[in-house]
């Protein structure tokens, strides 16, 4: 019984690492490119601060990619993600 238990929590971290992986932004020129376009086309006044903060968070993530940490820019592109998707 214990067992079971075991292999069935083992299991689903293993199937849930790569799922959250794949949610995770990819930090590449072409990435960045894409989500500046988004932002630029943000131009409700409402969504101002939002897009504000969202262009701070792609200036840490493109800092982090200059200097190799790509988990660091991934995470920071994923942060302007929720900014850009924020109400």
């Amino acid at each position: 019984m214990i067992k079971s238990i075991i292999s069935a929590a083992v299991l689903a971290v293993a199937l849930t690492i790569p799922a959250y992986a794949d949610d995770m932004a990819k930090c590449d020129d072409a990435s960045m490119m894409a989500m500046h376009s988004e932002m630029d086309a943000m131009t409700d006044p409402a969504m101002k601060e939002h897009k504000e903060m969202a262009m701070n968070e792609m200036e840490m993530a493109k800092t982090s990619m200059n200097e190799g940490k790509m988990d660091d820019c991934a995470a920071h592109m994923d942060a302007a993600k929720k900014e850009m998707m924020a109400k």
